[in-house]
């Protein structure tokens, strides 16, 4: 009989890092598209997509947004889009 018949038994189970939460959700005009940007409590970006997704509705879902990202804290992480824009963005901050 063979050694290699049946399905392999599962491996133990490594405990891995988590990724860090995202804290930040800024809704911004770009270039006449609105996009929804995340980002760390550092600021570092972590993903962009459309805006008028779901997602974007049920992240935002309760919260109100402070109006404008042209502070300085904002300056690297919001770099390609107008003075503007960022004034226009809304910033949403999500619960950890």
């Amino acid at each position: 009989m063979s050694q290699n018949f049946g399905g392999e038994s599962p491996r133990a189970h490594v405990q891995k890092t988590h990724r860090r939460p995202a804290r930040y959700l800024v809704v911004i005009d770009a270039g006449g598209f609105a996009v929804a940007r995340l980002f760390l409590e550092t600021r570092e970006p972590i993903a962009e997509f459309d805006a008028a997704t779901q997602e974007v509705a049920q992240l935002a879902a309760g919260i109100v947004p402070a109006r404008g990202a042209d502070g300085p804290e904002w300056d690297r992480a919001l770099e390609g889009h107008s003075a503007a824009e960022r004034r226009a963005a809304d910033v949403y901050t999500l619960p950890v």
